[in-house]
């Protein structure tokens, strides 16, 4: 049965609060997690909203107001209490940056439905087959960052485990009907492994000035490369002097045109596509700079990476292939039958024989057991 929505959610704000709630949790055996981070209004993202969900009640911790979150991190590494995510790789992966939390006994719903081979996995589309709940989603971009929070976003925030240890039980239920829980714990345990030592949005470090990440640039000559990085380095610093994200200073179109036609004055700059007279007037000059700066620089050139020998390549798309017929096959996406990692690491070490392969696949014991020979068998065509 659906459990109905009766109490405003619990806002804990304050270290006596964050320690009652986690006594409370501690003593649970199954607990929904969700997360909200501000990566679209910030240059570094944080997560800016805990959301948990436990025997009927919703509460809501802001890491904003608390200077210490450490009482939680037991919750999270407890093998005795399930935590329960939807698409749990990005709140993993910010909670573990931000928080260092470590993470065992994970559930997550969107990985169990994608192996029982649902269509829509959304957690909004998830609820509403379900439980013939509509969840509004039009918040999910809102900046998270403000306080305080509206009430219309903390109405929003608790949604999003409210109702997700019903919608476990009932993948859960199903994943064991058709045979597929080992799987599904299989795919569970692998993200607790997760690195949370880098940037979600990919910005991180020398990324944040790394012209070869922009889409267009291979339509660069290598002195225009040189413009472009220039342009990436004075956006860095401008995004991180007002803390915003690169694309809300200057987007990578934007940039990609400046280095293409090298302007060397303000009319030439003002007439490319993106430059607003407000940029113009704003960052005109320094970016004029830093054409300046990359024409009189040495060329730029691709950074060079060993190409893979052939017979590799030749693993990797027969692998490929086998697992696309095998994943039809079971109605499920290719990556459920073989995740990427794996299929990768198979093709690089190219095992010969099934002590061999059970090393490389000691991670995913049961695609091993199920699949182990058709993939010796493949392998083994070369």
């Amino acid at each position: 049965m659906t459990s109905t929505i009766q109490d405003d959610p619990v806002l804990v704000t304050n270290a006596s609060q964050l320690e009652r709630l986690t006594d409370r949790l501690l003593d649970e055996s199954i607990v929904a997690v969700d997360t909200e981070s501000n990566s679209l209004f910030a240059y570094q993202e944080q997560v800016c909203l805990i959301q948990f969900s436990a025997s009927g009640k919703d509460f809501l911790v802001d890491p904003l107001a608390l200077d210490d979150l450490s009482p939680l991190a037991p919750l999270f590494s407890s093998s005795k209490i399930e935590k329960v995510f939807h698409a749990a790789e990005y709140d993993l992966i910010c909670m573990k940056r931000d928080f260092g939390f470590e993470f065992d006994n994970i559930f997550d719903t969107m990985v169990a439905a994608r192996i029982l081979g649902r269509k829509e996995v959304g957690l909004g589309s998830l609820i509403e087959a379900e439980f013939g709940v509509h969840l509004e989603k039009r918040y999910q971009r809102a900046n998270w960052g403000q306080r305080p929070l509206p009430p219309h976003l903390l109405s929003y925030a608790r949604l999003d485990t409210h109702y997700l240890i019903q919608l476990r039980d009932r993948l859960w239920d199903e994943l064991h009907r058709k045979g597929l829980w080992m799987l599904g714990k299989e795919d569970f345990k692998r993200l607790n492994e997760i690195d949370g030592h880098f940037s979600t949005n990919g910005k991180n470090g020398q990324d944040r000035v790394n012209p070869w990440r922009i889409k267009g640039v291979k339509d660069l000559t290598h002195q225009q490369a040189a413009v472009l990085y220039e342009l990436c380095r004075y956006r860095d610093r401008v995004a991180k002097s007002l803390n915003r994200p690169l694309f809300k200073v200057i987007n990578n179109h934007t940039l990609l045109a400046i280095a293409m036609q090298t302007p060397g004055n303000m009319r030439d700059l003002s007439t490319i596509p993106g430059m607003s007279p407000k940029q113009v007037r704003r960052h005109g000059r320094h970016l004029l700079e830093a054409v300046e700066l990359g024409l009189r620089a040495e060329p730029l050139y691709p950074p060079r990476s060993p190409r893979p020998s052939d017979a590799y390549l030749q693993r990797v798309e027969r692998l490929r292939y086998w697992r696309k017929i095998a994943a039809q096959e079971m109605g499920v996406p290719s990556d459920v039958i073989l995740p990427k990692d794996i299929m990768y690491l198979l093709a690089a070490e190219n095992p010969a024989n099934k002590e061999e392969l059970s090393r490389a696949m000691s991670s995913v014991p049961w695609r091993l057991e199920r699949y182990g020979d058709q993939i010796l068998e493949v392998l083994s065509k070369g």
